[in-house]
């Protein structure tokens, strides 16, 4: 149905905003059912920068899968980020990090910590707080790899800070001293 709809555009005018909801929708059921190579083609066939920025920063405003959150954070930051406000480039490219540690993280365990997909620093707060040490490790080198010349509010720096925090309460021993009883 999308296929025919958009070839019904090329037959009548169709206004700008119903073509971005139905491109949109197009979209984001190209990347729930998983095909990244059909929805990289649907972007590229959209001639309108303007169009192609809208429908690509609402779709992702939809929070699509994991999957489908990567791909649109990659493609926002490869293609329209001097176009993005600052504010939001570093929303996007937060998002970007976030999806690439919970890939990351085993398959079943993903949706547990999706919710903290744009939130990266928090998800291995997260992941610290539930003593998922191996998976800690493998993020923590991952965001070392992806924060290399990036400016997203997150730095090296705070991620060794945590760390460090954690590091000293798991080394805090609270004890009572016991009294002697005759």
């Amino acid at each position: 149905d999308y296929e025919l709809c958009e070839e019904w555009e090329h037959l009548y005018p169709v206004p700008r905003e119903d073509l971005i909801n139905l491109r949109r929708e197009h979209l984001l059921h190209l990347l729930e059912m998983g095909d990244m190579e059909k929805a990289l083609q649907l972007l590229q066939r959209i001639e309108d920068p303007g169009v192609c920025l809208a429908i690509s920063e609402q779709s992702l405003d939809q929070h699509p899968n994991l999957a489908g959150s990567h791909f649109l954070a990659d493609y926002l930051t490869a293609h329209f980020y001097t176009s993005l406000t600052t504010a939001r480039r570093n929303e996007i490219q937060a998002l970007y990090i976030g999806s690439k540690v919970l890939l990351t993280l085993p398959e079943v365990s993903r949706v547990n910590y999706f919710h903290l997909s744009s939130k990266p620093l928090l998800m291995l707060e997260q992941l610290l707080m539930n003593m998922k040490v191996d998976w800690v490790a493998v993020a923590v080198q991952t965001l070392h790899q992806l924060l290399a010349g990036q400016e997203i509010g997150i730095t090296v720096e705070d991620i060794d800070s945590l760390l460090s925090k954690y590091a000293e309460k798991a080394l805090n021993f609270p004890f009572t001293l016991k009294e002697k009883r005759s």
